[in-house]
């Protein structure tokens, strides 16, 4: 039945894990396939599919980075201590602020990446320390409780009311949804994003084309730090306080995600359909290993393996490993 959804093979596999993953957690737990789980799956993971949405336009144009999360929280504390000096401001003004402040810590990658011709995981490892060392160094470590009112007012979109208790959709699931609509947009219907695509196949053959490169990493990476912008404010309202190190670590399997999803790191691959269905095999592993009682450490070394298993298969995708199982005939009606 999978075969004949009209999605890759990447994407078919991807869902197919998730169907028999979620029908063994739904047999070994009571509360999986709860309302409430589900959306609290939900709510926890829209933040890291904006994240998500972000990154693969990163990957697809040839580049890498790992300092989103870090520069999300840096957003968060100047984003919500710029609207408490200004008395509080409202939800327009922190949507413009977090993009703009977003963006211009993606440009700082784009710039350092382009103009002094450093490779971006080098770059990004860099801006990943000075960003949070930054921002450790000038707040003390010390969170923020009292957001504007508005802020921490939780928005609730949905709700319903269960036996074991309320299952609610948040805020941050619309911006997910507006988030990854743009994204699509930008890489299916606009040329920029055929650009981007070219960039990340070759290089010199894109440059020799006329596209603007530089354009382009600005672009690419400012369109993830607007991203990680927009994630940060939603992070801080779902939480509804500001915390220096809620979102370190979460680059690692947000990036785990967006390959497990099929996106190559050597760029000029990569479908949201699939970052979506990576990072929802890896957020339902870590409810499934929550529920199960089994130690979070168990979720970092699966993170690890994947991360590890993408680099090593770079130029793979899922799709073509299994039909190369199947025979060399297959393998090559997939080339």
């Amino acid at each position: 039945m999978l075969k004949n959804l009209p999605i890759g093979a990447t994407e078919r596999w991807l869902l197919l894990v998730i169907l028999l993953i979620s029908a063994y957690l739904a047999v070994a737990t009571d509360t999986f396939l709860t309302l409430v789980n589900l959306f609290d799956i939900l709510n926890y993971s829209a933040v890291n599919v904006i994240f998500a949405a972000g990154l693969l336009v990163v990957l697809i144009a040839g580049g890498i980075d790992i300092s989103f999360a870090v520069g999300a929280s840096v957003v968060q504390y100047i984003v919500v201590t710029a609207l408490i000096q200004m008395g509080g401001g409202n939800w327009a003004i922190g949507i413009v602020l977090s993009l703009a402040v977003g963006f211009c810590l993606g440009a700082i990658n784009a710039a350092l990446i382009y103009h002094f011709r450093i490779i971006s995981i080098v770059v990004t490892i860099a801006t990943f320390n000075l960003f949070f060392g930054f921002l450790m160094f000038l707040t003390g470590g010390v969170s923020i409780y009292n957001l504007p009112s508005w802020l921490s007012s939780r928005v609730i979109l949905f709700e319903y009311e269960t036996e074991i208790g309320w299952a609610e959709i948040t805020l941050p699931v619309l911006a997910m949804v507006v988030t990854v609509a743009a994204t699509w947009f930008l890489l299916r219907r606009l040329n920029l994003g055929r650009q981007l695509f070219a960039m990340g196949d070759n290089t010199e053959g894109a440059r020799r084309l006329g596209i603007n490169l530089g354009a382009m990493h600005y672009l690419a990476y400012g369109w993830l730090g607007a991203c990680a912008g927009l994630a940060g404010l939603m992070q801080a309202h779902y939480a509804r306080e500001v915390v220096p190190n809620a979102l370190y670590g979460r680059e690692l399997e947000v990036l785990a995600a967006v390959v497990l999803g099929g996106a190559r790191l050597g760029g000029g691959r990569g479908t949201l359909l699939g970052a979506i269905l990576g990072l929802a095999l890896v957020s339902i592993t870590q409810n499934g290993l929550n529920l199960l009682g089994i130690s979070p450490y168990a979720f970092r070394m699966i993170v690890g393996f994947i991360i590890l298993v993408a680099i090593s298969l770079s130029n793979e995708t899922i799709g073509l490993i299994v039909s190369r199982l199947k025979g060399p005939k297959a393998a090559g009606a997939l080339r």
